[in-house]
């Protein structure tokens, strides 16, 4: 039996770069500095490096690739466990959109950072694999709150916080029953189901 990977060099390509572009676009919104009671020295050094903001960067990467990237493995993955062909793309498009609005510092970015594309199933069988990418980001959601009641410590709360919040976003965002969200998909698949 010949061996199939999960994944194929391009999937792995758009992963990289769709990670990559989400960490710029929301390198602002997740930098560490500028959370309270972090002290900011001036120093030179420290101060070019604040331009590309780094910081931000790998913040945002730590926070949104598992809240992304997860949300459209988990549709892949449970497409191919109902044995379904399933393919991830980075959407290009939308991702330059994303940037373009971040370089032009626009207030509300909207854009859809990838996608996964599969064969047609039973309504059942549509409705699981379009609720299992929000259903991650429930999950993201629900462990980080869990955790941020525990004594979890103090240099990893704020990611707690972030991971929180940008996964709460994403599962109430997706879930909105209008196409193209995920919410669509479930809710016209379980009418499919009920006949209606």
């Amino acid at each position: 039996m010949a061996f199939t990977p999960f994944f194929s060099l391009q999937e792995l390509i758009d992963i990289v770069v769709m990670i990559a572009a989400v960490g710029f676009i929301f390198k602002d919104a997740f930098a560490l500095s500028a959370l309270p009671g972090k002290r900011d020295e001036y120093d030179p050094i420290k101060a070019a490096r604040k331009r590309i903001d780094f910081e931000g960067m790998k913040a945002a990467i730590i926070v949104t690739a598992p809240a992304i990237a997860l949300h459209e493995m988990s549709h892949k993955f449970v497409s191919l466990g109902f044995g379904i062909p399933a393919t991830f793309h980075a959407s290009y498009f939308w991702l330059g959109i994303g940037m373009v609005l971040k370089l032009l510092s626009f207030p509300f970015i909207f854009f859809v950072p990838g996608f996964v594309s599969h064969a047609a199933s039973t309504p059942f069988v549509n409705a699981v694999i379009a609720f299992s990418g929000p259903a991650v980001n429930l999950a993201l959601w629900l462990g980080s709150a869990a955790l941020l009641k525990t004594n979890v410590k103090a240099k990893y709360r704020p990611l707690l916080h972030m991971t929180k919040g940008i996964n709460m976003f994403l599962f109430i965002f997706n879930m909105i029953p209008i196409p193209p969200f995920d919410g669509s998909r479930v809710f016209s698949y379980l009418l499919g189901l009920a006949g209606i």
